[in-house]
């Protein structure tokens, strides 16, 4: 069935907010220095590498490029896959990372005891969790490791906390090798922030429901 104007802003709008939700949970986790989410492991793994090589890129813009690549990847897999929010998710993403960090990087830093940044970690993973689940329940496009484990979900009908756990360790195993950081956080993020995400989907679509006009 064909979305009206207003229903596309609605769900675009309410993805963003869901975005920036979690990219402040993200943000939480690599300024704690305990590790990373899955995909950041990944882009760090990437950023360190092609940082012996030039010095203009950021953290933020890596995760930029990584998302360019994986949306056209997908785009030649399965386009149905890529839908307009898709894109904002994996262009803004980045940016919004760099931002939060220059904001709070004065508040959360490695000298604070470990037992504070262990709490910034797991409130971290619970807002990035929360996030993640208003993104997907927008039905309007999902951020990169959630689209990859969505398409898998679909395709092999596996639980998407299951699959979503599967994949964020090949995104940790493949972002360590190229130099990635992983720590206590990265475990955490790991195990946790799908099932979580998990756990938030259904009260995330009785909101997205309540918010878009019938």
């Amino acid at each position: 069935m064909q979305r009206s104007l207003r229903e596309v802003i609605y769900r675009l709008t309410i993805l963003f907010i869901g975005l920036i939700i979690a990219h402040l949970g993200v943000t939480l986790f690599l300024l704690t220095e305990l590790g990373a989410d899955p995909f950041n492991v990944f882009v760090q793994g990437i950023f360190r590498t092609l940082s012996h090589t030039t010095d203009i890129l950021t953290h933020g813009y890596t995760h930029m490029a990584v998302c360019v690549v994986i949306i056209v990847l997908f785009w030649v897999i399965d386009k149905s896959y890529i839908k307009i929010g898709t894109i904002v998710c994996m262009i803004f993403g980045g940016p919004i990372i760099d931002f939060f960090t220059r904001l709070f990087e004065n508040a959360v830093h490695s000298e604070l005891p470990f037992s504070v940044r262990v709490l910034v970690l797991a409130a971290g993973c619970v807002i990035l969790a929360f996030g993640m689940s208003i993104v997907i329940k927008s039905d309007a496009g999902a951020g990169p490791n959630d689209l990859v484990a969505i398409v898998i979900s679909d395709k092999s009908s596996k639980p998407f906390g299951r699959v979503r756990i599967i994949v964020d360790f090949c995104f940790v195993a493949v972002g360590f090798l190229l130099g990635g950081a992983v720590g206590i956080g990265t475990i955490i993020s790991a195990f946790l922030v799908g099932p979580i995400a998990g756990l938030f989907l259904p009260f995330s679509e009785k909101l997205v429901k309540r918010i878009i006009p019938g």
